[in-house]
């Protein structure tokens, strides 16, 4: 350090000082300029980490890109085909929803000839009352026009199921009626596929009021339809723009339909089979275009109402519906009649045989297992068992009984080397005594606290055996010691007047899943098959555990969902059998002349292919909610009337909670605030399917009730039977409470003694003892208990649907709307 005058500079380099040289990059360019010249093109081992993610990033977008550019080439190709010569003709159902509407107009100004197409009139469906085919040439279209009769809801929903578009004819000023909304509510649960919207009776309202009107109806439109757009078919032009709108409009894909192949009889022919053997049975020749996906002729079909068939061969006959481009003629009756006679197989020469069903591959009309009576027998034991038997016999306790005494008996009396706890056990009843004591103060005085000490003595005493035999000789149900002093106090009529009123003020109350316990039966014997669980949510509860007889015919797979996507991905990638397209004659074998007879009346006759394993029997689960229109409770196991899919049935369903759990809360009656499971024994369908619920009246008609979707087919879903013995605490101390009327005798209680007891108030206990023979006890709870409270026990039971299935549905009266509510039914909370 300088000297303290002097001053500290600071260092300057001199002349010589090292210079470091600046990093010579060579003009090279950076990795950002390289990847950009490159595009990605490098060599696969000069790969570094954040390339290979970059590439597996663009790979992954390629693959997105090509998939989205594939399905919209497939969709747009879908599209093209509907209505084309390659494709099925579009079949346009026209519905009237309003009763003071006529679709028949509408179709008669579609059949006129300003429209420019070649009207075939039997060309549509035969036996319909408004049905005929429409070819246009300048649009290179082809329609099947069909008009349902609205009054038949049966038949409305089987045509509106395959149609490719619908037209709604509607009132000028509102709308729809009440049934038009009924049908809505229906065609909106089951899929709505694409649709138009034709307004009637616009041009009879004064000039001043249709824009108007059209406004109105519009905004009424707009609570169902989104973006609605109306038309007005008054002239042969407008016709057009509607045929025009109907061709080129987007078309609502239904996955229940699209999955499979399902087809619209135009044409059937029935021959009765020539063996005598008295069924009644013959062959059904259907023909009609196939739509959706191709027909398999190993597969079964279903006939919708009627049941499942097998096939014997596909035919191929001529199309009676071709689009000619040359200028429009008209086509005479007879040539028409002629290529139908030939399309049924009157002329062999014309029919081509497309394909003949293998009796080896063909699937079977099999729906049920075939039950083994003997598969349940005890089989002769096993090397281990019989070991694990020695073992216990060598090891089992000798002990001298009296005499008559059971197995069960014995393995309650102490033994010596017990004795010390047995000490134990008669101190904590000294303590318990002086709990009893005071509360029989309250009631009647020293007596009852004395007998309740000798009570304890007795039950301490093991030396005096004259004692023991006796009480094993008296019933236990029997007026014995201290039981009978606790009883000399009670008036037995008082008991029943106030189980009687304590039961009207619950019953006001409507606690759910509460039940009485009878007093003509013990309840361990009215309640044998219930039993109790610690908690609802984590007990254990097997779903194999004495399951009924009827589990033994159906059907369960490992894994419902992975099968599912199995057989929807091959459903989807079939390029084999009778195309979508085609003009085909199914032959079914075995059908009912009952078909025919349906069809010869005009009503629908609508055959769909079902997928592997569709015939099959199981438990079937549906997600329903109750319909806003029906105002009746509906009770679990009551018979109604359900339509999944493509089919329709009758069975008993039972109702239960909708959850994530392993077990599952049924439900007496079906819930109007929440969503609720139907389970019922049916045929196997593949979600995703709409379901309809209906109810038949005693008068023949159907109330729709649910609606919903079909959730899963699980056979082994625990579906739990709650019930709720409710008593009233008697008299209440610190911890502990005497409970009545939830029992009437000492045996029930013993029973039911290990089952965790509960209050309204969220107090949680468990029965202690039973206290005389008229079902007082003592219970223990975590907390004092209140005097308004109620001590509850919850029981559990596993319940199964009814075997009720019937496929064959009536037809259903025509709908009436109800001028007033129907009265509430009696609930019956057992």
């Amino acid at each position: 350090m300088a000297a303290g005058g002097e001053q500290q500079q600071a260092h300057r380099p001199g002349a010589y000082k090292q210079k470091n040289k600046l990093h010579k990059h060579g003009k090279h360019r950076t990795k950002g300029e390289i990847g950009r010249e490159n595009k990605g093109r490098v060599a696969v081992m000069a790969l570094t980490k954040k390339q290979r993610r970059e590439v597996k990033k663009m790979d992954r977008r390629n693959k997105a890109n090509q998939l989205r550019r594939n399905k919209k080439d497939s969709v747009l190709t879908e599209k093209r085909k509907l209505g084309s010569r390659d494709g099925p003709p579009h079949l346009v159902v026209v519905i009237a929803l309003h009763s003071g509407v006529d679709a028949g107009a509408v179709t008669k100004i579609l059949r006129g000839e300003g429209v420019g197409g070649v009207v075939h009139e039997d060309q549509g469906v035969t036996g319909a009352k408004d049905s005929f085919g429409l070819v246009l040439p300048r649009f290179k279209q082809r329609f099947i026009f069909y008009r349902p009769d609205t009054a038949d809801l049966h038949s409305l929903l089987d045509v509106a199921k395959i149609a490719d578009s619908l037209v709604f004819v509607l009132e000028s000023t509102e709308g729809w009626d009440s049934y038009g909304d009924y049908c809505l509510s229906c065609l909106f649960t089951q899929g709505l596929p694409s649709h138009a919207l034709v307004c009637q009776g616009v041009a009879d309202l004064a000039v001043k009021k249709r824009t108007e009107s059209r406004r109105a109806l519009l905004r009424l439109l707009e609570s169902h339809f989104p973006e609605p757009r109306l038309f007005s078919v008054n002239s042969e032009q407008d016709a057009t723009l509607l045929l025009r709108h109907l061709s080129a409009q987007k078309q609502r894909r239904l996955g229940f339909r699209s999955r499979r192949s399902h087809l619209l009889a135009q044409r059937a022919t029935y021959i009765p089979n020539t063996s005598q053997d008295g069924t009644g049975l013959g062959t059904l020749s259907v023909s009609g275009y196939i739509r959706g996906c191709p027909l398999q002729v190993n597969r079964l079909v279903h006939i919708t109402g009627h049941g499942d068939f097998q096939l014997s061969q596909i035919d191929a006959p001529a199309d009676p519906l071709p689009i000619v481009t040359a200028a429009p003629r008209p086509v005479k009756p007879g040539r028409d009649v002629e290529m139908t006679d030939s399309g049924d197989g009157d002329r062999k020469g014309d029919v081509r045989v497309l394909m003949k069903a293998d009796p080896e591959k063909r699937e079977s009309l099999q729906a049920e297992a075939e039950v083994d009576p003997m598969d349940g027998e005890q089989t002769w034991p096993t090397e281990a068992e019989l070991e694990e038997a020695e073992e216990a016999r060598k090891n089992r306790r000798v002990m001298r009984v009296p005499k008559g005494t059971s197995d069960y008996q014995a393995s309650w009396i102490i033994d010596d080397a017990e004795q010390e706890e047995d000490d134990h056990d008669v101190d904590s009843c000294d303590d318990d005594d002086d709990e009893d004591g005071m509360m029989e103060d309250e009631m009647d005085g020293d007596n009852e606290s004395q007998d309740a000490g000798s009570e304890c003595a007795s039950e301490g005493d093991d030396d005096d055996g004259e004692e023991e035999e006796e009480e094993e000789e008296i019933s236990s149900t029997g007026h014995t010691g201290a039981d009978q002093k606790y009883d000399e106090g009670i008036d037995e009529a008082e008991e029943g007047e106030g189980l009687r009123r304590y039961r009207e003020a619950r019953a006001d109350e409507m606690f759910p899943d509460e039940v009485d316990t009878p007093l003509d039966v013990p309840a361990k014997t009215r309640f044998q098959k219930f039993r109790g669980l610690k908690s609802f949510r984590s007990s254990p509860w097997d779903p194999l555990e004495n399951l009924p007889l009827d589990y033994s015919r159906i059907y369960q797979f490992q894994n419902f969902e992975r099968m599912r996507r199995r057989i929807l991905a091959e459903a989807a990638n079939e390029e084999e059998g009778a195309m979508v397209g085609w003009y085909v004659t199914l032959h079914i074998l075995d059908v009912p002349p009952s078909v025919m007879e349906s069809f010869q009346t005009g009503k629908p006759l609508v055959l769909v292919s079902l997928l592997p394993h569709e015939q099959k029997m199981s438990v079937m689960h549906m997600l329903v909610r109750q319909h806003p229109s029906n105002t009746e409770p509906i009770k679990s196991k009551e018979d109604l009337v359900f339509q999944c899919g493509f089919r329709r049935f009758r069975a008993s369903a039972i109702f239960s909670q909708h959850t994530s759990a392993d077990k599952h809360k049924m439900e007496r009656f079906l819930r109007p605030d929440a969503p609720t499971v139907m389970s019922v024994y049916a045929p196997i369908t593949f979600p995703t399917t709409g379901v309809l619920v209906f109810k038949q009246r005693d008068n023949g008609m159907q109330d729709l009730v649910a609606t919903g979707t079909l959730l899963s087919c699980d056979p082994q879903r625990v579906v739990l039977k709650r019930i709720v013995l409710s008593g009233h605490p008697f008299k209440i101390n610190r911890r502990s409470a005497v409970v009545r009327y939830m029992f009437f005798n000492r045996d029930d209680i013993l029973w039911f003694k290990p089952v965790e007891l509960r209050t309204k108030w969220g107090r949680r206990g468990h029965i202690k003892e039973a206290l005389g023979t008229h079902g007082h006890m003592k219970c223990v709870f975590d907390n004092q208990l209140r005097s308004q409270d109620t001590v509850l026990m919850n029981l559990y039971k596993r319940v199964y649907p009814h075997w009720t299935y019937d496929p064959y549905v009536p037809a259903p009266l025509p709908w009436v709307k109800r001028e007033q509510p129907p009265a509430l039914c009696d609930i019956d909370m057992e």
